[in-house]
């Protein structure tokens, strides 16, 4: 899989055309405090036929259920059943401090948000009881309504770092918008996955183990591992607060929690620079595929002995043909 910025720009077009041409399986974007999801995902469904397009992600709250479920009915429509529904809960800076939403009852709020978009999108009428959502409000004029847009099938992927998300992920969604992904520890997530699924009694048969990496070829990987993980400086001190930091709380999962916690500490006390400096160049290494051809290629191996089934790659490269160039050695290698 492939995923592309958050934006429909000129350029982005001609690469997602061309990306198609390739061969790749979708395009993906992203939704944070800038463009949203789900309108260049419109406008990308009419510039191509064949690739799927999903949304990596839409963060929960920020819509009503019923809202969601009209949106992706529509871009299921009009991609002519290529979309794919990625939700997140995002996190409380986002939530609270942009959309006004209390980041609480996460939990609840996924499990209910996916049930209520199935019931929308199968047709019936949308009644729902909830912790966090009942519909139609009772003692009032609102009734259970059917959605007037044609059923469709719209496969919901569920982005989640916790244990406990990631079990209600195995036990409801069709795949997971994985990130902060170490291939060598990736049980740490696909355990609680495979739990969630057997408590539900499902199988998880076609389930899409998808993770994020970026990809960049080079003879010097050093260098370019080292401004990869310079990255990282700003997830762990800033993608969340001292007390929840759901990406750092991961690598902490994995076996990265001191040098986690000092990174943390430094860009808390306004030391970014040497908060940068402190990551592990070996956390860049392991999450992305960087390097010589052939060390991309034993990196893609080491991805599918655990398991993992599509990437969503992040392209180095400011140009279209540079993108591009990148993209189409990365297919070679994965052909072979």
């Amino acid at each position: 899989m492939l995923r592309i910025a958050s934006w429909a720009s000129a350029q982005d077009v001609d690469f997602a055309v061309e990306a198609e041409r390739f061969g790749v399986h979708s395009l993906w974007s992203a939704e944070a405090w800038g463009f949203d999801a789900l309108t260049p995902l419109a406008y990308l469904a009419a510039k191509t036929s064949t690739i799927k397009l999903g949304s990596g992600i839409v963060q929960l709250g920020a819509r009503t259920p019923a809202n969601l479920a009209m949106s992706a009915l529509s871009l299921q429509a009009m991609s002519g059943g290529r979309f794919i529904l990625g939700v997140g809960t995002s996190g409380p800076q986002v939530m609270e401090g942009l959309h006004g939403v209390r980041f609480k009852h996460v939990i609840d709020r996924t499990r209910e948000t996916i049930e209520i978009v199935k019931l929308a999108c199968s047709g019936e009428r949308v009644r729902h009881d909830g912790r966090v959502y009942t519909l139609p409000l009772p003692d009032g004029p609102g009734r259970a309504i059917r959605l007037a847009a044609p059923p469709a099938d719209v496969p919901i992927y569920v982005a989640s770092l916790g244990p406990a998300n990631l079990r209600l992920t195995g036990e409801l969604a069709d795949g997971w918008v994985g990130t902060s992904f170490v291939p060598e520890s990736a049980d740490v997530f696909f355990d609680q996955i495979r739990a969630g699924a057997d408590a539900a009694g499902r199988s998880l048969d076609g389930f899409d183990y998808n993770v994020a990496a970026a990809v960049e070829f080079t003879d010097d990987v050093d260098e370019v591992a080292k401004r990869h993980a310079r990255g990282y400086a700003f997830t762990f001190g800033a993608m969340g607060s001292a007390k929840q930091n759901f990406y750092k709380n991961a690598f902490e999962r994995q076996g990265w929690g001191q040098a986690a916690d000092e990174v943390q500490r430094l860009w808390l006390d306004g030391k970014r620079e040497e908060a940068a400096e402190r990551v592990p160049v070996e956390i860049a290494l392991k999450t992305n595929l960087i390097g010589t051809p052939d060390m991309v290629r034993e990196r893609l191996r080491v991805y599918e002995k655990a398991g993992v089934t599509s990437i969503r790659v992040g392209l180095r490269g400011g140009d279209l043909s540079a993108r591009l160039e990148t993209l189409g050695q990365l297919m070679d290698l994965v052909a072979h």
